[in-house]
This record gives structure tokens, sequence and C-alpha cells, in this order.
């Protein structure tokens, strides 16, 4: 999960996480240069969460989502990864419909609950998050329903905006096209490039309904449900280079970090098979 400066946020996601009925092989908050009070809350947590919870974090210059996502992806030990936010409130399912839901050959993409500031607000004071058509914000409907006897049926294929804010990639297809595109720096964009060469390497995305619900809480944004088509930004001209070579790997992406936890790796590798055999 990507988090940056908003300690409260993060604590009430890191307890979302922590109560899914089906638990995630570890979890990397992935920090694009918070203050101290981050880390320290993560260390907190990490001594009685209920899988292995680790904090990688990168110095402040500016908004560097794509960098930080590939950190915390090298970090991660599963052979899945789900993407969300360190703003977000997860559904007790979220995680099992994820799984349950995930195919060869493609990768999943979620929605989210837009709270509005009010209910932003009782949610932060530790009311129980409302996942229904009737919580007070603006979303799609359909992404507040649970019906996962429905959502197989409804694994439209690309279909929707492209947000890494609810998203699940095999990690194998991530290191087939390098992870994120770092030359993404400032907002926008890097979503929308990883889902152009995976959909070149053939990995088509399908998008999740009526399972994966997430809660997102209100905070003030230029685009609340990610960039407008139509508007033009600087990191446009790079998912034209994208789109118009029809690349695949990126040059500065995933494989930069990957060398900084192989030890880490290797350790709990030999750790769980110790375990296994006693």
């Amino acid at each position: 999960m990507t988090t940056y400066n908003w300690e409260e946020a993060l604590a009430l996601c890191l307890g979302s996480i922590a109560q899914q009925r089906v638990l995630p092989v570890d979890v990397v908050v992935a920090d694009d240069g918070s203050r101290e009070e981050t880390g320290a809350l993560v260390r907190r947590l990490a001594r009685e969460f209920p899988v292995p919870l680790h904090h990688v974090w990168q110095p402040d210059a500016g908004f560097r989502a794509a960098r930080v996502r590939n950190l915390g992806t090298a970090r991660c030990t599963g052979t899945y990864v789900i993407y969300v936010d360190g703003d977000m409130v997860l559904h007790p399912d979220f995680i099992a419909d994820h799984v349950r839901l995930a195919r060869a050959g493609t990768y999943l993409q979620g929605g989210r609950l837009n709270a509005s500031p009010g209910e932003t607000r009782r949610l932060l004071a530790g009311a129980a998050p409302r996942f229904s058509p009737l919580m007070p914000g603006k979303y799609k409907r359909r992404h507040a329903i649970h019906w996962p006897w429905l959502a197989a049926r409804k694994l439209a294929r690309e279909r929707g905006i492209v947000m890494s804010c609810n998203m699940g990639i095999w990690r194998a297809d991530l290191d087939r096209v390098n992870g994120f595109d770092e030359d993404f720096e400032g907002w926008g964009r890097e979503d929308d490039d990883l889902a152009a060469r995976l959909r070149h390497v053939g990995v088509e995305r399908r998008q999740l309904k009526f399972a994966g619900l997430a809660v997102h809480l209100w905070h003030r944004t230029r685009w609340p449900d990610g960039v407008p088509p139509t508007e033009e930004i600087p990191n446009d001209r790079l998912l034209r280079r994208t789109l118009e070579t029809r690349a695949v790997r990126c040059a500065r992406g995933l494989d930069r970090h990957v060398a900084l936890f192989s030890g880490v790796h290797d350790a709990q590798t030999s750790l769980s098979a110790a375990q296994t055999a006693a």
C-alpha cells in the first residue's frame, strides 16, 4: 500500500487488513517520503500484526508513486500482489475476493467507494465502515454491493478506469513488464502505462464488480477518480511513447530494487522450509 503523511488513515487501512477473513502472506507499506511518525506507526503495529508487516521508504522528492510501488513490490514475498492505497478501508472479504477470482493470464481491477467528508470524519473517529449503496459519498453503486456469486460472472474485459488503488496482479506478470515505469514522476498515468504494457504482453484486465469492496477516505485532490481522458498532463508524453512503440518492459522499473531484498527473501524461505520440516 502506498502512503504519504496521513497516519490516521493508514492505521485504519492496516486495521482493515488485520481483520481480513483471508490474510495475505505479508503486508508492505510503501512510503513516498513521509515524516518519521509513519514509520513509527508501522513499527508499533507490526509487533502484534497477524502477518509480517514491513515498511519501505524513499526520500520525499515529489510524487513518485511508480517508484515506491516498485520498491514495495520488491519487498513482497507472495506470488500475487494486491495494490491498495493507504487511505482506504477494506471489506473483510477484500483479499478473499481477489484470491478467489484471480486467473492466469489476467489481472483484476477493482473500484472504490469515495466517502463523503462527513463519512470520512465518522470513520476516522472510530466508527465501523458501511459497505452499502446508502453510504454518503460519490461512487458507482455496484462498488458497494458484495455479491461474490455474481462477481465471477461479471469479470468484464478492459473496461473502466485503471487505478492501482485496487488492483491484483501476478508477480510473474509484473516481472515480465518490469513493474511500474519510474520515468513517471508527478501525478498521473503511471497506472495506464502499466496496463498498456501488460496488454502488449498478452495479460488481460478484468473488471472486478460486486467483490473486492473498499472505502476511499475523502481528501482534497485534483481528480478524485483519476485523470480525465481529455486532460493533458506532462506524463501523457510518456504514455503515448508506450502506446506507439507497443513497449513491454520499461527501462527503469522493478528490477532496480529486487536485489535490495534478495537476502531477506532467502532467509524467509529457509525459515519456512525449516518450520515445515519440523
